[in-house]
């Protein structure tokens, strides 16, 4: 990946002034920068114009880290400190232009997915994942963390080209003018497709479930089987995903014009859950229709649950806006309050509902001994 200096640029890694003023504030300017492309247990893979190292953070990091969120990502900028030709020291971690995250499965932990995202490709795979719902998920995470999202519609060779006409058709209705890209990598359609899309100097990050074909589509773009993955089910007809960590990935170039790297891709292992996170401004982003009809609402502060003078309760009502949008729209703003409440108010909050259950029980129990 040489271009014609010898050399890969920085810039072609994603690196801007944006990073540039932070390092200088951060007092980091004396260190070399690299951007972070692998994560693995207490080790961290980075790289830069000079090449890659393998690198660890100081104890002094690990000391003053107040959560998971203060560690390195795939996607991190970082000021290093090589050792050798292999190894570095990371010395402090540059502040994220954006950042795709979500709640840890079973934890009110946070769980970093990726950092300085340009465009996040939602992946949906046309043999039965397909959900609109989950859709708007993964928007609302996007878009919580500053990220534009995409739709990827993967394995298209299952369906009729009127199906997914029909589908693309929907797609648009429900959230608007957003880029869709139709890929097999079967029939091999949409490839070059999706190819072109992604930018030179800019990053993009696979985000779907298990089996969706991530992996399968990045291996397409970057020519070559980087990414195993599994043969398909014969049950589920989809692919296991093998990728246990993230990681980056270089899209080579195909012009003649001298550029060693040609786009950047994240691959995520396949996510079953996808929990709310710091997501409360990419839910109403997601939800354009009902945040329009909020700006009409009695109270500035309506839930759009049961208060009077509800804008979206009289359109819900009236048939103005559909009952699947506004059923996942309280969905996922309950799950993204709950988790922004505080640790002592999800314990009262958790207390009361013991209290109620065990009222409940003692009253049912009362009922069937007379």
């Amino acid at each position: 990946m040489d271009n014609e200096n010898g050399r890969i640029k920085i810039g072609d890694l994603g690196y801007d002034e944006f990073f540039e003023a932070e390092r200088q504030k951060m007092g980091l300017g004396v260190f070399e920068v690299a951007r972070v492309i692998a994560e693995y247990k207490e080790l961290y893979r980075v790289k830069n114009a000079a090449g890659e190292y393998l690198a660890k953070i100081t104890g002094k990091q690990i000391f003053n880290a107040a959560s998971r969120e203060d560690f390195p990502a795939v996607g991190d900028w970082v000021a290093i400190s090589p050792i050798n030709s292999e190894q570095a020291v990371i010395e402090g971690v540059l502040p994220r232009k954006t950042v795709i995250k979500r709640k840890a499965c079973a934890k009110n932990d946070i769980q970093i997915i990726a950092a300085n995202i340009d465009v996040a490709l939602v992946v949906q795979a046309m043999d039965g994942d397909y959900s609109l719902n989950r859709f708007e998920r993964y928007f609302a995470i996007s878009r919580g963390g500053g990220v534009i999202p995409a739709v990827v519609l993967n394995k298209t060779d299952l369906i009729s080209k009127e199906e997914l006409d029909s589908k693309i058709y929907e797609i648009k209705r429900r959230f608007g003018d957003i880029d869709i890209i139709a890929t097999s990598t079967i029939t091999k359609t949409g490839l070059d497709g999706l190819r072109n899309y992604i930018a030179a100097g800019k990053t993009y990050c696979f985000l779907g479930s298990s089996g969706v074909g991530k992996s399968t589509l990045i291996n397409k773009l970057i020519g070559k089987e980087a990414i195993k993955t599994s043969a398909v089910s014969v049950d589920t007809d989809r692919g296991r995903h093998t990728t246990t960590g993230r990681e980056m990935y270089f899209l080579g170039n195909n012009s003649s014009a001298p550029r060693a790297i040609n786009g950047i891709v994240i691959d995520n292992p396949g996510m079953r859950e996808v929990g709310m996170a710091d997501a409360a401004a990419g839910i109403e982003d997601a939800f354009g229709k009902i945040a329009a009809l909020a700006k009409e609402c009695k109270y500035a502060d309506c839930t759009h649950v049961r208060e009077p003078g509800c804008a979206v309760l009289a359109a819900r009502a009236a048939g103005r806006l559909e009952a699947e949008i506004y059923d996942n729209y309280v969905g996922l703003k309950k799950e993204a309050d709950y988790y922004e409440m505080t640790d002592l108010e999800k314990r009262e909050k958790d207390r009361q509902f013991g209290k109620f259950v065990n009222l409940a029980k003692q009253q049912v129990k009362k009922y069937k001994g007379k």
